[in-house]
């Protein structure tokens, strides 16, 4: 506050406060050009950290599931295609059965396959929607997430739930879903007291990610503003995204939220269109400053619109 009223002071004494002014245009300039470097340097260790956390460790851990899924694949008898009513908790029960079974009847003395129970007769496996359900060798149960986007594949994720017994809760015990994504708050929220819930939330979560991350990747910059990109940032899991194009009379800046991590549309959207900045004559005290002026920009309400539905014309 003193240095306020000092500078305040400083500037009745002069016999023109334009002056003044100018000076404040100007530190405000060298603030926003601070600014936007700081911001620049952001967005660099950003990319940096994204390298560093795909490490070598989760890469091997995906290889090594997606073996064993590709084994209980091979070796199923049976896969059964499920609706929407046929994937129910009786039907995960009966999973969870046959799993603690066979491995309680490997588990036995002597030859196992001589039992006569049916149910170790056949390998199922269960199809609904995006996620392939099997069971897995030690009383686990393995989903396997298939993610697509415009009916394109896109990347497989793995999550394999384990329990004691048939009796005690399950527990993710390993699994290839983004670190990013709340894989864990989900598990003490859903697992234990509805497991179904848990499998198709986790399965949600994974194909709203990779639906809003190719729209920013896909839909909006390689299709629609190919080069014209020169700014972009966005958080990991694509639910910020903020990018600016350049134009030959002006810089367009896009700002897309997304409600929460299940969303695959944007929820707040801001389009500016910032003017090139032109020289103003600012006249002072002491002669005429040319400075260059602080643009306004203009708000482009028709764009904010096709992005929530993500219906952008092409070009």
């Amino acid at each position: 506050m003193c240095g306020y009223m000092q500078h305040h002071e400083k500037l009745e004494g002069r016999p023109n406060v334009t002056m003044g002014e100018v000076n404040f245009l100007q530190a405000e300039d060298v603030r926003l050009e601070t600014t936007r470097a700081r911001f620049a340097n952001v967005i660099k260790r950003h990319g940096k950290l994204t390298e560093r956390l795909s490490r070598d460790s989760d890469k091997m851990i995906f290889e090594r599931l997606q073996k064993e899924f590709d084994a209980a694949r091979a070796s199923q008898t049976e896969e059964i295609l499920l609706d929407g009513e046929q994937w129910n908790d009786g039907l995960l029960a009966t999973i969870r059965e046959r799993v603690h079974m066979e491995a309680d009847r490997k588990a036995m003395p002597g030859d196992s396959s001589m039992l006569p129970e049916p149910l170790f007769h056949g390998k199922t496996t269960y199809k609904v929607g995006n996620k392939v359900i099997c069971c897995l060798e030690g009383a686990r149960i393995g989903i396997q997430y298939e993610t697509s986007f415009a009916g394109e594949p896109c990347e497989l994720y793995h999550c394999v739930l384990e329990s004691k017994s048939f009796l005690e809760k399950m527990t993710v015990i390993e699994h290839t879903v983004p670190f990013f994504l709340p894989i864990r708050e989900a598990e003490n929220d859903l697992l234990s007291s509805n497991a179904m819930k848990f499998i198709d939330h986790v399965g949600e979560l994974l194909q709203a990610y990779v639906d809003r991350r190719e729209q920013g990747e896909v839909r909006l910059i390689k299709e629609l503003f190919g080069n014209q990109i020169g700014e972009l940032y966005h958080s990991l899991p694509y639910h910020m995204i903020e990018f600016a194009v350049d134009d030959s009379d002006c810089k367009i800046t896009v700002s897309l939220r997304y409600a929460d991590l299940l969303a695959v549309l944007p929820t707040r959207i801001r389009v500016l269109a910032w003017p090139m900045q032109q020289h103003k004559k600012i006249i002072t005290g002491t002669g005429t400053t040319s400075r260059k002026g602080n643009p306004v920009p203009a708000r482009l309400t028709y764009a904010e619109d096709a992005l929530r539905t993500m219906s952008l014309p092409e070009g």
